[in-house]
């Protein structure tokens, strides 16, 4: 049994420790944390994003932080407009640009420590789906109302095991089946559905499918794309995302910042944390589209998780500066299948 007042005294002990970190230390998902501490400035919410997000979307501008276990995506901007789904839900604001998978929004709770008040959203392992932290230009009576209407009884939940990362899956028998399902996509959204209709994943297709399709790149790529297009002045699109939360981030990218094993980026509106230590394999991914191709560079860890992808920013122009850079970083000869 969770001991609520020993993780409430942990927790004041270590201020400036990472939640998760804190909670991880006690062999404990970070959600219990949050929970040790209802009634003592945590409030339980109704976790349904159709019920949370259009009143979040009231709140002004906020910081929206999604992440996975190596990379944290973080983005300021409004949460209007959003759509609901019955698959996905989306937010589309020039700024917030989400794309949500609410069966995975299962324990939600509202958090006030001093002057600071989140939102935190957590899947049913008790892990992070997506944060939304208040600003100096949000509206906090905006929260209040949130709260008061949202508000359920909270208790200590019972977290479920947390599910295992799957790796790598491919079927080289069925390669040039992948390569002609490949060349025939018209939409990057066909290809999780694709490759899953030929007992595939998204890495495992990358190592079996080859060029033109996907080739390796050295693991120092993301770093080296991510510097480039900050010289170039190239906008990107930054995908970073976890079971139930995609965040993405459009448009240009200050420089990189090193800090130990971390590459930050920490621009006024967009910030981004990655551990580049953690990147196992990289791969340049070309997937043909109606409106040309869609080239993005894929980091995955270790365990086969994809960690961040990286693609142009083609709303009201052409990807040729990002595809042209993209194909000048180095790759690996050799091949993975």
């Amino acid at each position: 049994m969770v001991d609520s007042a020993a993780l409430r005294t942990r927790r004041a002990e270590n201020p400036k420790t990472r939640a998760r970190d804190l909670a991880e230390a006690h062999g404990l998902p970070e959600a219990a944390l949050v929970a040790a501490h209802l009634g003592h400035g945590v409030t339980a919410l109704a976790p349904h994003p159709d019920q949370l997000i259009p009143l979040v979307g009231e709140l002004g501008d906020v910081m929206a932080l999604t992440r996975n276990r190596n990379c944290v995506h973080e983005r300021k901007g409004v949460y209007r407009p959003y759509h609901s789904g019955t698959w996905a839900q989306m937010v589309l604001s020039p700024e917030i640009d989400l794309r949500i998978f609410a069966k995975h929004w299962v324990h939600a709770y509202a958090v006030e420590e001093g002057d600071k008040r989140s939102i935190q959203v957590f899947d049913a392992a008790g892990d992070a789906v997506h944060k939304i932290h208040l600003t100096a230009a949000s509206d906090v009576a905006g929260f209040d109302r949130l709260v008061a209407a949202l508000a359920v009884p909270g208790a200590m939940p019972d977290f479920s095991p947390r599910a295992a990362v799957e790796p790598a899956r491919g079927d080289a028998q069925r390669a040039e089946a992948l390569r002609k399902a490949w060349a025939a996509m018209t939409d990057s959204h066909q290809f999780l559905g694709m490759v899953k209709d030929l007992g595939m994943n998204r890495l495992g297709a990358n190592r079996i499918a080859g060029a033109p399709h996907a080739r390796p790149l050295q693991k120092g790529a993301v770093l080296a794309a991510l510097e480039l297009a900050a010289f170039s002045e190239i906008p990107v699109m930054i995908f970073v995302g976890n079971a139930g939360c995609i965040q993405i981030h459009s448009g240009p990218i200050g420089k990189t910042t090193l800090m130990g094993p971390w590459i930050n980026i920490m621009d006024p509106r967009f910030n981004l944390h990655l551990r580049g230590d953690r990147i196992a394999e990289v791969w340049h991914v070309v997937k043909p589209t109606a409106t040309g191709p869609a080239v993005s560079i894929e980091a995955f860890d270790a365990d086969g998780e994809l960690i961040l992808q990286i693609f142009a920013y083609r709303k009201d122009r052409t990807g040729e500066a990002w595809n042209a850079m993209v194909e000048a970083l180095p790759h690996l000869e050799e091949a993975f299948a």
